[in-house]
């Protein structure tokens, strides 16, 4: 929101009062609180009549700094609020007659005692950002409304990433951006997944503490800072120390909550109905059997919307006329080796008879006057489940019971966006902040039915809503997008921004979701979408089987899901890394390389966990220009070798794309190709790729349970590779080098390749 005309003067109607000085300070059990009041204090008689802003600074664990900055404290709703982790850390304070001080870990904050008014941010002797004159203030707009108000300085060349789910460039500079969740497609600056949290270049990451609505200008009303305000008498945000960006998501998610692991079985092809399309059990069990005849390997079968009655949304009952068995017809799913995922909303459409019960128990979100709040957006006279109240989310979580007991698997929980503000909440939330917050209950409650059910380790949802938070609940997908190259592409935009907001799983509609893809745009998204952490074929109008797009589509689908499956022991690796640190599996170049210039605008190519590159080719001849990273990469599905760092031009038939592993890297390949959760260690074949003499890597092989199975150390001495298994049951494993050296083992604990030997 932008509260100036330029530079020098406000907007009409627009006043602001801007912390001056920092006129007292009070140290107190390793908190800091300054009064800051918004003119200069040469008298008594300047104390009247004018408002202070407190700023209470503390740590809530080592290497973050916590600033309240609060106006009228009366006036500050409590709920809801984000769950953030307080540790309540050691630091110094040091208050003395020119500033007043407060470290934690590695960075301080620091606030001049006299004007004008300076707040600065450092990591030893190196400053990050700082808040100074007019920067910090109560603004006042034409319509007498009430916000808080703080920006921070951006330096020379600082660059901005994250806020969510955001489909536009990669970085944030430049942009007005307001963290409010909307349905709004993936070709709009409005998105589904808003978390006002963003990380910069320069070594300190930032979240806004507030559920609602923030407002950021990133060096758009002030070319020279980030801006974000609040409506309301509270602001609190946190300075988050790195240095590297990877370290700021690990500390950002250690306060935030980092992503459960989802099932092994999630990870394989999903395969859904799609939307508005005709289908009944038959033509489900045609779409299974298609991809049986032509040796596709299926993982799960989804039900789009209609498989309740229309107009009855969500009444969670099968639809008679098109599905008359439904137990039976999941029990033949599952006998052919398939999970189950049904599509569910928050929403109860009147015509359903969940309505009426939903009503009378006061399940439904209501109005001030006691009404129930309805729409006809989406499903006639629907109403909203009201998750803030215990009955209601029991209410709710026991229909899906009743749906788990008939061999349902996973839930996808559509929709959570455009929550209204005039209504009441059942626990007296405030409802402008729980507009975003919606999401989060929304998909909790789905969540924690499913591992009541199943049990914390084998739970996956199909979410498109989210906020702070919603990380911890896997999987999100990027909503509803067009079927064209620029889709994909801002499709990939979505995916790598949700990543630097801590966001570790994510997926998308591969071939898109309105219209029809062209036979070129579905195999070129077949490439990307099995190349993402989940993958899932879904459109709107037309069905997603590859046979009806040619027969290629067939053998690229056929390709990449083979080649995803025998990945499987390093991507799984990747998502345990993901819950263990917050890193996500889909990297945004700048995350995995900070210190390569080149890297830090780049937004269509990315890594797959640490060692893989990927590059989705966007078009149909096969033309690609993408940037290699220092070092000697090998392509992974022909076994070249690729020099960096510079720029690489390349024509790529639809059976391939730019998929490079890094130097150095040891990447763990599984035995088989049919499916992807199986004994991962049980034939694993390590793949070496340059690693330097004297170089030692460590490579642990997970479970099922996402636990080690197997532990292999690998070093390279002279012209000779050795690997030893120091942890594992004795089976057979194999060693590989690039330039196609390689050596097998049964049982044993010991293989070495001379380089010299090829295979």
């Amino acid at each position: 929101m932008k509260f100036k005309d330029g530079y020098w003067r406000m907007r009409p109607g627009v006043r602001g009062d801007y912390a001056v000085t920092a006129h007292d300070v009070t140290a107190d059990a390793g908190s800091l609180r300054v009064l800051a009041p918004t003119r200069e204090i040469t008298r008594r008689g300047n104390t009247i009549d004018g408002p202070v802003i407190t700023v209470d600074l503390s740590s809530p664990m080592p290497d973050v700094i916590r600033v309240r900055t609060t106006h009228f404290a009366g006036s500050v709703p409590q709920a809801p609020a984000f769950a953030v982790r307080d540790d309540d850390p050691e630091v110094k304070i040091v208050v003395d007659a020119a500033e007043a001080g407060l470290t934690s870990g590695g960075l301080t904050v620091r606030v001049r005692r006299d004007a004008p008014w300076e707040m600065t941010f450092s990591a030893g002797d190196r400053e990050l950002t700082r808040s100074s004159g007019k920067s910090l203030g109560i603004m006042h707009d034409p319509d007498a409304r009430h916000f808080m108000m703080e920006q921070l300085r951006l330096g020379a060349g600082e660059l901005v990433y994250g806020l969510g789910e955001r489909f536009g460039a990669l970085v944030r500079n430049g942009q007005s951006i307001d963290v409010w969740n909307e349905d709004g497609g993936t070709s709009s600056e409005i998105a589904y997944k808003n978390v006002p949290f963003y990380l910069t270049n320069r070594g300190y990451g930032v979240f806004v503490n507030h559920p609602g609505r923030v407002s950021f200008e990133v060096g758009s009303e002030t070319v020279s800072r980030v801006q974000f305000s609040v409506e309301g008498h509270d602001l609190e945000y946190l300075i988050i120390h790195g240095p590297t960006p990877a370290d700021i998501l690990r500390r950002y998610t250690a306060l935030t909550g980092r992503p459960a692991l989802p099932p092994a079985w999630s990870f394989g092809l999903w395969l859904s109905t799609s939307f508005t399309t005709d289908y009944d059990e038959a033509t489900v069990t045609s779409f299974v059997d298609g991809m049986a005849e032509r040796d596709l390997p299926l993982s799960v079968f989804h039900f789009d919307c209609f498989w309740m009655r229309q107009f009855r949304w969500c009444d969670f009952e099968w639809d008679p006329e098109v599905f008359p068995d439904p137990e039976g017809m999941l029990r033949r799913l599952k006998e052919r080796g398939l999970r189950v995922c049904l599509w569910i909303n928050p929403y109860i459409g009147q015509a359903s008879a969940l309505f009426e019960e939903g009503a009378a128990a006061g399940h439904l979100l209501r109005r001030p006057d006691g009404t129930v709040w309805q729409d006809d957006y989406w499903q006639a006279g629907r109403a909203l489940v009201d998750f803030t109240s215990p009955a209601a989310r029991e209410w709710y979580a026991g229909k899906l019971r009743g749906l788990l007991d008939i061999g349902v698997d996973a839930f996808k929980t559509d929709f959570g966006e455009r929550i209204p503000t005039d209504v009441v909440y059942a626990d007296g939330s405030d409802p402008e902040r729980m507009h975003n917050y919606y999401s989060l209950i929304y998909n909790q409650t789905v969540h924690d039915v499913l591992a009541e059910r199943r049990g914390e380790g084998d739970v996956v949802l199909f979410a498109r809503s989210a906020t702070t938070g919603g990380q911890r609940l896997p999987v999100h997908w990027g909503g509803d997008c067009e079927s064209t190259f620029e889709a994909m592409a801002e499709s990939l935009r979505g995916g790598l921004s949700l990543g630097m907001a801590g966001f570790g799983f994510w997926s998308h509609d591969i071939g898109g979701f309105e219209g029809r893809p062209d036979p070129a745009v579905f195999k070129r998204w077949v490439a990307f979408g099995l190349l993402s952490s989940h993958s899932r074929l879904h459109g709107s109008g037309s069905y997603r089987v590859p046979w009806l797009f040619d027969e290629e589509s067939v053998d690229v689908l056929r390709a990449f899901t083979r080649l995803k499956a025998r990945l499987m022991p390093y991507l799984y690796g990747s998502a345990v890394q993901a819950t263990a640190e917050g890193l996500p599996m889909m990297r945004a170049m700048q995350l995995e390389f900070p210190g390569d210039r080149a890297c830090d605008y780049l937004d269509a190519q990315y890594l797959l966990g640490s060692d893989l590159l990927v590059a989705p080719v966007l078009s149909a001849d096969g033309d690609i220009s993408y940037y290699v990273p220092e070092g000697v990469w090998t392509r992974l599905l022909d076994g070249e070798r690729v020099s960096g760092p510079g720029w690489r031009t390349e024509r790529h038939g639809f059976d391939s794309l730019p998929l490079l592993v890094r130097p150095g890297a040891v990447i763990a390949t599984g035995a088989r190709e049919d499916r992807p959760d199986y004994d991962y260690a049980d034939g694993v074949t390590l793949e070496v790729y340059e690693l330097p003499d004297g170089a030692a890597r460590t490579v642990t092989v997970p479970g099922l349970d996402g636990a080690p199975a197997a532990v292999f150390e690998v070093t390279r001495e002279g012209e000779r590779v050795r690997a030893r298994r120091v942890e594992g049951a004795p089976l057979p494993w194999n060693l590989r080098c690039s330039g196609g050296h390689a050596a097998a083992a049964s049982g044993t604990d010991h293989i070495e390749i001379p380089l010299s030997a090829k295979e």
